[in-house]
Parts: structure tokens; C-alpha cells; sequence
């Protein structure tokens, strides 16, 4: 055996089995095109060699780790382009990893944890992306102008270590031009609390404001970064200014906060509303946040124009009379102060599977990330106790302002059966059932689609009327 340092490529088809059992002749046929036309010659232009080739996939090494990132992204490139014209459901696209190691060189084959890594990193990649591990992205950062997204550290199948991971998507890269790039940049600012807590908001978009009240979880930064919120906050600001914020105890806020409840909420929403300058907006709420929407609107008649509500409730977990919900809760409390802030993203997946079993692996990944790096193990336990315990019932029946209700109708996390109870108690509320069982907003989702257009559609009524 020979034992060489070098940088791996694995790639394989996404969906291959579907594509197949849809047009077999067809994908065959595409497949053998890009591979004569496109794949060959940029892996021989890169000075990289094709190990071994699979039904579906490939596994090459290239002698440095620059030619293996801008071979794929040339690959990977040209491949948007070429099926760019092909519906979505019958495209072809490949997802790549890229990592860089020792490896074991014998008869022609490659073997060693290096190679492993790489195949688990195409493994987690979205369609059409490429996920390196971040010692490719230290070599290559510098060297490379198209940008990488920060996914955290991932447990990947069959590697005991966690594996810090980075990702490039199409169509998330730079502008076009410096004017996009400012039109796109989010604004962060600070404010102060009325008990003292820093509070941290951003604004971006251009249109009627939009202020979005807190969720589980929140961090300004890694959110407009990251593949599960990016794409749906960038669609968002292209139809609105938009506010949000980091609820106290998460992200760029004060992280431990003396109080976390219900009234402090409400009051933080004031604090931002002050320091944005907002006299009539639209209240936006996803989940919890939209309990903390319709207390505010009921009690600010004269700042709402509209609220929107998607995938929320009125009354919490602890406040629907059900044992098994109440066990529920306190089991969740343990196990997030139990493994919150561990590199084992296994205690944080309980939540994920929960928020969004239709989304993919990469997208998952992320959100478990996103959720150890929101809060401390204690706050997201806090956190938690006041969501379960939130009732505002009561408020509901004074809502004055017009007001838009969707909900998934397989949602796992809340059941499609909370966001009716809260459009009949709102007075003169529209419904709006959502495909899927998702309970957040996923980026590719016809749920997603089916939102923005209803948001839309809302927000031209509104300053129509």
C-alpha cells in the first residue's frame, strides 16, 4: 500500500432512484452527456483522477485541495446551467463533499478516514451543493471567491468525532453588482429593554414594515446565513422592510437575562418598535411568536395594521389539559438541560424531526446548529417552560386589525387544530392550510411558495385599503 496526503471528492446523484423510475432512458442518457461534455474534462482540466464510479456517483483525488473546490464548483456550475430549462422535479443535480487527509493507495483504490469523510460530507451536501470540512475551507478561503456558509459542527454517520462543515449553494452567492450587495446586507442594531437588557434587531427589504416577533430560537446572524431561514428571510425582505430581532437570552442579545416571560416579551416588542421608529406595521408570528403577536396587537390597536400567524397557537402545551402534553414538556426540559450545548447534535434532533421531518439533511443539520448556538442549555430550558405556558385566549376577540392564518396540515409540532381554534377566536380572521407536516417555513417547500404568495397577496390589500 501507498500512503499519500491528498483531497477527495465524492459526488453522487440526488434522487437517483426517483429519476430512474420516472424516465430511465432519459437520466441514463443525461447522465452520460454531462459526464463526456462537462464532468471528465473539468476533473482532467483540475489535474484530478476518477478513482471509481458508481450507478449514480464518483469518487476522484486531486493533489491539492484548491483544484478539488474549484473543480466541483465549476461542475457544479455549469450543471445549474445546463438544466435550468429541465422541471424541477426531473432535474439532475449532484451533491458533492470535499475533505482532505491521509489515504491508503492500493490497486488502483483509495481507503482511509479521509475518503470516509468526504463520502460523508456528500452525504449531508443539498442538491446542486457542495459541503468541505472546514479544514479544506482554512486552505481554501483565501483562494476562493465564491462563499461558504458555516453549518457547525455535524455528527456524520460512522464518525465518532463531530465535523465542523461548510457549504456553497447556487444562487446564495455574491451579487451581481455593490448595489445588490448593499440592497441585501441587514442593518444590526441595539437597543435597551425596559429592565436593562440589551436587545439586538435588524432590518433589510424595502415596502410596507414587517416586524417579526420572536420564535424558538433566535440568532440574527447565523439565521440570515443559514439554508433553513436565508432563503426565506431574503424572499421576505424583497416584499416588505423588515424587523426582527433576537428574543432576550438568544444570539446578539443579552444572553442570561434576569427575567424571560410572557410580560417581558411583549414589552421587548415595544422597546423595538420604539427603536425602529414603527408607527403602523404588520405584526408577523411564527409558533409562539404567535401568541406574543396577538397579546401585543389586542393591546396596540393603534400600531397594527395586520398579523399575520403561521403554525401558532393561543394556548401553550401546559395549557390544553392534557396530561400526556404536560409530560411531555417536563421531559423535554430534561433532555435540553441535560445535552443542549453538546457537540451531539442527538438531543437537539428531538426538536428538529419535530420542526421540519420534510426538509433535507443539510437543513436539518443546520437548525440543530442553529439551536446550540442560540442560547445557553438553562435559557432554551426557560425558554421552553414559557412557551408551554403562554395562554392569551382572552386577547384573541379584541383583535382589531385584519389578520392572515396559516398552518401546515400534517404539522408535528403544533397541531393544525391550534391554528384554527386561534382564526375562529380572532375576529374576522383568514385560514390558510399549508401542504406538508413541516412547522417551519422550508426553503423548496410548496408550503413556502404557498405563504409568499398569501403574504403577498395580504400586504397589497392592506395598502390598497
Amino acid at each position: 500500500m501507498e500512503r499519500r496526503l491528498c483531497a477527495i471528492l465524492a459526488a453522487d446523484m440526488a434522487g437517483y432512484t426517483r429519476l430512474m423510475e420516472r424516465n430511465e432512458s432519459d437520466v441514463l442518457g443525461r447522465q452520460k452527456l454531462y459526464r463526456r461534455e462537462l464532468i471528465d474534462p473539468a476533473i482532467a482540466q483540475a489535474g484530478g483522477q476518477i478513482v471509481k464510479t458508481t450507478g449514480d456517483g464518483m469518487l476522484t483525488r486531486f493533489d491539492t485541495a484548491q483544484a478539488a473546490v474549484r473543480c466541483a464548483l465549476d461542475i457544479q456550475q455549469a450543471m445549474q446551467q445546463r438544466e435550468a430549462d429541465t422541471p424541477r422535479k426531473e432535474r439532475i443535480q449532484y451533491r458533492i463533499g470535499i475533505n482532505i487527509g491521509d489515504i491508503l493507495l492500493e490497486d488502483g483504490d483509495i481507503f482511509g478516514d479521509g475518503v470516509n469523510v468526504a463520502a460523508r460530507l456528500e452525504a449531508i451536501s443539498e442538491p446542486g451543493g457542495i459541503c468541505i470540512s472546514d479544514i479544506v475551507h482554512q486552505i481554501t478561503q483565501d483562494r476562493v471567491t465564491e462563499p461558504f456558509t458555516d453549518l457547525g459542527l455535524q455528527k456524520v454517520k460512522n464518525i465518532t468525532r463531530p465535523i465542523r462543515v461548510w457549504q456553497w449553494v447556487p444562487d446564495r452567492g455574491r451579487d451581481e453588482s455593490p448595489d445588490a450587495a448593499r440592497s441585501q446586507a441587514q442593518h444590526v442594531s441595539f437597543c435597551i429593554a425596559g429592565d436593562g437588557t440589551q436587545l439586538a434587531w435588524a432590518r433589510i427589504g424595502k415596502g410596507p414594515s414587517v416586524l417579526k416577533a420572536p420564535n424558538w430560537l433566535n440568532h440574527l446572524d447565523y439565521e440570515w446565513r443559514s439554508p433553513v431561514w436565508g432563503p426565506f428571510l431574503e424572499q421576505m425582505s424583497h416584499r416588505c422592510d423588515l424587523v426582527r430581532f433576537d428574543q432576550r437570552g438568544n444570539g446578539l442579545s443579552d444572553r442570561d437575562p434576569a427575567e424571560i416571560s410572557e410580560d417581558a416579551m411583549i414589552s421587548d416588542i415595544g422597546s423595538i418598535v420604539e427603536a425602529a421608529g414603527l408607527n403602523r406595521f404588520v405584526l408577523f408570528g411564527i409558533s409562539q411568536g404567535c401568541a406574543f403577536s396577538v397579546r401585543y396587537a389586542a393591546e396596540n390597536p393603534e400600531k397594527v395594521s395586520g398579523l399575520v400567524l403561521v403554525a401558532g397557537y393561543l394556548r401553550g402545551a401546559l395549557m390544553r389539559n392534557s396530561p400526556e402534553q404536560s409530560a411531555l414538556s417536563e421531559a423535554t426540559n430534561v433532555l435540553i438541560r441535560e445535552g443542549w450545548g453538546s457537540p451531539n447534535p442527538a438531543y437537539r434532533h428531538l426538536f428538529t424531526e419535530s420542526m421540519m421531518p420534510d426538509s433535507t439533511e443539510a437543513q436539518k443539520s443546520s437548525f440543530d446548529e442553529l439551536q446550540r448556538v442560540s442560547c445557553s442549555p438553562d435559557v432554551a430550558a426557560r425558554i421552553n417552560t414559557m412557551n408551554a405556558s403562554v395562554e392569551v385566549s382572552d386577547y384573541a376577540p379584541r383583535i382589531q386589525a385584519p389578520t392572515l392564518v396559516l398552518h401546515s396540515e400534517g404539522d408535528r409540532r403544533v397541531p393544525v387544530a391550534e391554528g384554527r381554534r386561534m382564526a375562529a377566536l380572532i375576529p374576522g380572521a383568514r385560514f390558510i392550510t399549508l401542504p406538508g407536516n413541516n412547522h417551519a417555513l422550508i426553503d423548496g417547500s410548496p408550503a413556502l411558495d404557498l405563504f409568499l404568495s398569501e403574504f403577498s397577496a395580504f400586504l397589497a390589500e392592506l395598502v390598497e385599503s
